[in-house]
C-alpha cells in the first residue's frame, strides 16, 4: 500500500485496473492452453469411441479392445500436458477445472466400458488416474468426474445387450443384469445433492429397467440358461 499513498484517487483507480488487465490477461492464456490439450483429449475419445462401437457389430471384443487401447497412452501424455499447465497456478486447479471435467467424464466412461468388457467388473478411481498417469497429491482425477463417468458407462450396456441377444448370446442380459444391480446398489449408498451427478444417476435406473426387460424377455421364451439369479432377485428387491 505504501507504494500508491502519494497517488491520487484517480492513479490509484488506474493502477489497480491496469493489476487486473494483467492477471486476466495472464489467466486467459493459460486457459487457452488448457482448452487446446482439452480438444485433443475430445479428438482422442472420438477415435476410441468409434473403436468401441465396433462390439455393438459382433466383432470380436478382444480386437475392438486391442485398437481402443492403443489410445490411452495419447491421452496418458495429453492428461501429463494439463498436469503440467496447472502447477504453473498452485492451488488453482478447481479454478481451471471446468476446461477438461467433460472430456474426463468421457474418458472415464470409456476406459469403464473397455475394463468392463475384458473384466466383467467395475474399473476403481485408483485405476482410472494409474492408466492416465494421475498423481492424487498433485493433478488428480475428480471423484465427480469419475462417478460422472460411471454413469455414462452404464448408458451403453442396454445397446449392448440388445445386440448380444440378437447375435445369440442369450446369457448376456443375466450378467449385465447382475452388474447393473450392485452398480446401482453401490451408488445408492452415496448421499447424492439434486444436481448433475443426481439426474445421472438416475439415468441409470432406466438403463437398468432396460436390461431386465431384455433379460425377462429372454427368459420367458425360454432361451435363458439356469445360472444364478443373483441380479434378479437384487433388482427386484430395489424395484
Amino acid at each position: 500500500m505504501a507504494g500508491t499513498d502519494f497517488l491520487n484517487p484517480s492513479e490509484k483507480l488506474e493502477k489497480q485496473f491496469v493489476g487486473f488487465r494483467h492477471h486476466l490477461e495472464e489467466s486467459g492464456s493459460l486457459r487457452e492452453r488448457i482448452q487446446a490439450v482439452a480438444t485433443e483429449i475430445d479428438s482422442v475419445t472420438r477415435l476410441i469411441y468409434a473403436s468401441l462401437l465396433l462390439v455393438h457389430q459382433s466383432h470380436p471384443v478382444t480386437e475392438v479392445i486391442e485398437k481402443a487401447k492403443a489410445q490411452i497412452g495419447v491421452l496418458k501424455e495429453h492428461y501429463n500436458q494439463l498436469s503440467e499447465i496447472v502447477r504453473e497456478c498452485p492451488g488453482q486447479y478447481y479454478r481451471y477445472h471446468g476446461d477438461w471435467k467433460s472430456e474426463t467424464q468421457t474418458v472415464v466412461s470409456l476406459l469403464a466400458f473397455m475394463h468392463w468388457l475384458e473384466t466383467g467388473a467395475l474399473v476403481l478411481h485408483s485405476e482410472v488416474e494409474e492408466k492416465l498417469g494421475l498423481t492424487p497429491t498433485e493433478f488428480g482425477l475428480d471423484v465427480d468426474d469419475y462417478l460422472i463417468g460411471i454413469c455414462f458407462m452404464s448408458n451403453e450396456l442396454p445397446r449392448y445387450v440388445v445386440n448380444q441377444v440378437t447375435a445369440g448370446d442369450y446369457d448376456c442380459p443375466r450378467k449385465v443384469l447382475k452388474f447393473l444391480t450392485d452398480l446401482h446398489a453401490a451408488f445408492r449408498m452415496l448421499n447424492l445433492r439434486n444436481d448433475f451427478l443426481r439426474k445421472k444417476f438416475d439415468g441409470m435406473k432406466y438403463d437398468l429397467r432396460k436390461v431386465e426387460e431384455v433379460f425377462y424377455d429372454v427368459k420367458i421364451r425360454g432361451l435363458a440358461a439356469n445360472g444364478d439369479t443373483a441380479g434378479e432377485k437384487q433388482a427386484q428387491g430395489q424395484a
